[in-house]
């Protein structure tokens, strides 16, 4: 069985416009796309935007238990944005699918896994023969995943479902955002904007009025006095606020001191399953999670779960397959309101499907949670494994607990992702605050 994993993690369908995105940006994107390793099984071939670093690749499957020299990498020629991601010119590429036709040869293609199971890959499967290995893929061949990522066509379908969602609207003019943002915030509440296409809140920004507010999914907080000044941010913002592509614009309800939650699903042929589920740390956008959450009770994490499997069969039907992110907000009140979809590997299907799935043991599994927070800086990914192993923080498979290094960000900016996987949340913390101590300064 081969498995063809697709390391995809940027494109329009997540992000909009990627002629906008700046060099380091798509650096940083280039070495997530080497998380797929965490995916990988012995014989599978994986198509990343470059080669992975020995050192990461020898780690990820000392974890897994996968024999690295089973592997085959195949990186295409650069495209139109170079070589940090693996944009639709470099999927296209017929000398890199001339090279993986020769490398499938005597091979039988079971599954085509990408972090976006966009168009791009739907046609590069078909091109092999492969729609088959591919779950959805009449869907995604026909534009399916810009839908099941869009803001705006988000609230469509949670309305639709009976899933709960911010009050709030989606306009396509400046005469109506307008009226939408200064509907909201005449009523005393504050006000999200959304980019129809963006991810981990930078395609968000916060409208106030007298509500104080503290930036949260979003880089920051715009105070805007009357109707003038609402007018005034439209005309200004307006290019951006529509991706610089004409996008509808999301405006709604922004709740202050709200918990940001999500449920992961499974979509399958079959029905929907639940993956995990989590908590997101902001500052003041994403920057890690904790999993399981650990603010909502029992009743708000149960409805949690209902709500989005609710979502996620709504797309279901209509042909999505593969993963989904359901996000959502906890309100001070307990009221929780679904805000988007992410249909995609996420930024959170790794602790899910690798580390929970394969590193933590299955008697540890309902017992354990995992801390994970970007930005830890290191003198390298190999000083910085040998510097958690002389100090005993390095994982043990026999107890369940210790670090992981989940994605090696150091040819961007000499920093590491870390997960800290321990028995409980003040546990992992404590870990933590070990963690850093080790290499503070």
């Amino acid at each position: 069985m081969t498995t063809l994993c697709i390391g995809n993690n940027r494109t329009e369908e997540m992000v909009g416009d990627l002629t906008g995105m700046t060099p380091l940006e798509q650096r940083f994107a280039g070495c997530g796309a080497q998380r797929m390793l965490w995916w990988a099984e012995d014989g599978d071939i994986l198509v990343l935007p470059w080669g992975p670093d020995p050192e990461y690749l020898a780690y990820v499957t000392g974890l897994t238990g996968v024999r690295a020299e089973s592997l085959t990498f195949v990186v295409p020629p650069p495209g139109t944005e170079g070589t940090e991601i693996l944009t639709t010119d470099r999927l296209a590429d017929p000398a890199f699918r001339a090279e993986l036709r020769r490398v499938l040869e005597g091979r039988t293609l079971d599954r085509v896994l990408a972090i976006s199971p966009n168009g791009a890959v739907a046609e590069l499967a078909a091109s092999l023969g492969a729609e088959h290995a591919m779950p959805g893929h009449a869907f995604a061949a026909q534009g399916g995943n810009a839908l099941v990522n869009s803001k705006a066509a988000f609230r469509a379908v949670a309305a639709g479902a009976g899933v709960p969602i911010p009050p709030g609207t989606v306009a396509g003019s400046p005469v109506e955002v307008e009226a939408a943002i200064e509907g909201l915030l005449a009523q005393g509440h504050s006000v999200m904007v959304k980019v129809e296409y963006q991810a981990g809140g930078f395609g968000n920004e916060i409208l106030s009025r007298d509500e104080p507010v503290t930036a949260a999914g979003a880089e920051r907080v715009v105070p805007l006095a009357d109707r003038a000044a609402v007018a005034a941010y439209v005309a200004e913002r307006w290019e951006w606020l529509t991706g610089g592509r004409g996008q509808r614009v999301v405006v709604e309800r922004f709740f202050t001191d709200s918990a940001p939650l999500y449920a992961q699903f499974f979509v399958l042929d079959e029905g929907v399953v639940l993956s995990g589920c989590g908590e997101m740390l902001m500052r003041p956008v994403v920057v890690g999670e904790i999993t399981p959450p650990v603010t909502p009770d029992s009743a708000a994490r149960s409805e949690l779960v209902d709500q989005g499997a609710r979502l996620c069969e709504a797309l279901r039907v209509i042909g999505y397959r593969g993963t989904v992110s359901a996000d959502a907000v906890l309100t001070p009140k307990g009221e929780i309101y679904f805000h988007e979809t992410n249909g995609r590997l996420t930024g959170s299907s790794h602790l899910h499907d690798a580390l929970f799935g394969r590193l933590v043991r299955e008697e540890h599994r309902g017992s354990r949670y995992i801390l994970e927070l970007a930005g830890l800086k290191v003198p390298s990914f190999a000083q910085a494994l040998a510097a958690i192993d002389r100090s005993g923080l390095a994982f043990d498979p026999a107890s369940g607990t210790g670090v992981v290094f989940s994605c090696d960000f150091a040819p961007a900016d000499g920093s590491v992702m870390y997960c800290v996987i321990a028995e409980s949340p003040d546990a992992a913390r404590a870990a933590e605050a070990r963690l850093l101590a080790l290499f503070a300064g």
